[in-house]
């Protein structure tokens, strides 16, 4: 089966990574750099799986910036380009994803679009009307950043949206689940073929309440810190509980990454006219933990702040939309001198502030170290280091 994935980032690679191991798959992308990374069998972003899969397995993968070469006669063609979330319009920019769908159609318009991107909800019935075209299913990605591959390898559940009034939709839906998880090696994954609207649902609130969770031990951490008592004696207690669980509560700067900032906010804007409270609070928390932060490390009164890794977590390349870029910006506000300590990028100026490449350089400058995600390499200088992050795991 000929497959086209269109957008080159975590989601589209991991997809065309996992599916090109059983079918001719071609990945499509207008970064012409990536593109010859991939067929020199090298990956553009940080994940140990995509590396030792390019590398090591024995892949039908091509990658090109050719429309109609990976297109033409594709059965399938999955969509993976960046959403970026409009704070004018409160929308998500699907401007993207809209100029796949009409190269589609004009190159193959035999062919299933099958949409990864994260959409607002509605999104596909209104483009299916757009453009008097009826193929198009959603099937929400439910990947982390560094393990992008091995959350399709070892998926939670597969999803897939569709025309349930449609014969042939829901059989093509669950020809494309079958794909992903014949390619998996996790077997027992449970699959579900829902409305494409519901699908798009699933996405937003399983995101938002992961935003949800992050910020509610955050505050718990806020809490714990104002009053001089031990944040992960209280976490690990209540965590005993079975229907909390001791997971996903390392308290850190903020949420942020390519998903959680955005999705809460289109979410929150798809309630318009739908009576809510959380929602907007689990928006709003954000802010108040990243003001929260920046009070804390400015009451130790530093000269300068440094700041370690601009990246979410250990593992990964990524700091789009990442907390502590909020962090740097409330010390700008406050006249304080920040460095910057980030091996991945080669720009010596990120946010107008300097960009130190040796780390020793770097722990000498600063008066204050602060890391969202701690690592051993500061040991030397634990006593300058404000951090929250209590586990060292993510």
């Amino acid at each position: 089966m000929k497959i086209a994935v269109a957008g080159i980032g975590y989601v589209g690679l991991s997809m065309a990574v996992l599916l090109s191991q059983q079918n001719e798959v071609f990945a499509i992308d207008i970064i012409p750099e990536k593109i010859k990374m991939i067929n020199n069998k090298k990956s553009p972003i940080s994940d140990k799986e995509i590396e030792d899969f390019l590398l090591n397995k024995p892949l039908n993968l091509i990658a090109t910036t050719d429309s109609h070469l990976a297109y033409k006669d594709a059965d399938f063609v999955i969509v993976a380009t960046p959403t970026n979330y409009d704070e004018t319009k409160n929308y998500f920019d699907t401007s993207s994803v809209e100029t796949v769908i009409k190269q589609v159609i004009e190159i193959n318009p035999k062919a299933y679009i099958v949409i990864k991107s994260t959409i607002p909800v509605g999104f596909c019935e209104r483009v299916k009307k757009k453009y008097s075209y009826k193929n198009i299913l959603f099937s929400p990605e439910f990947l982390r950043e560094g393990k992008a591959l091995y959350d399709n390898l070892y998926p939670s559940r597969i999803i897939v949206g569709t025309d349930l009034d449609s014969k042939e939709q829901i059989e093509k839906a669950n020809i494309f689940a079958n794909l992903l998880k014949q390619a998996a090696i996790k077997k027992e994954v449970e699959i579900k073929i829902m409305n494409v609207t519901a699908a798009e649902s699933v996405k937003l609130f399983a995101n938002t309440y992961l935003a949800l969770r992050v910020s509610f031990f955050n505050e718990l951490d806020t809490y714990a810190e104002i009053k001089n008592l031990d944040t992960k004696s209280i976490i690990e207690g209540i965590g005993l509980d079975p229907r909390i669980g001791n997971y996903y509560n390392n308290p850190s700067f903020g949420y942020g990454g390519y998903c959680l900032p955005k999705d809460t906010k289109q979410l929150l804007a798809n309630y318009n006219e739908v009576p809510q409270n959380i929602i907007s609070a689990i928006v709003s928390s954000n802010k108040t933990r990243k003001d929260f932060i920046a009070e804390q490390i400015l009451s130790k009164k530093p000269k300068s702040v440094g700041i370690y890794r601009l990246t979410m977590k250990s593992g990964s390349d990524n700091f789009r939309q990442s907390a502590i870029q909020g962090i740097i910006k409330r010390l700008k506000s406050k006249n304080v001198e920040v460095y910057i300590y980030e091996p991945t990028i080669k720009e010596k100026i990120f946010l107008d502030n300097v960009v130190i490449k040796n780390i020793n350089t770097f722990k000498e400058m600063s008066d204050v170290i602060v890391a969202n995600r701690y690592n051993a390499e500061l040991n030397d200088v634990k006593e300058k280091v404000y951090t929250r992050d209590l586990y060292f795991r993510d």
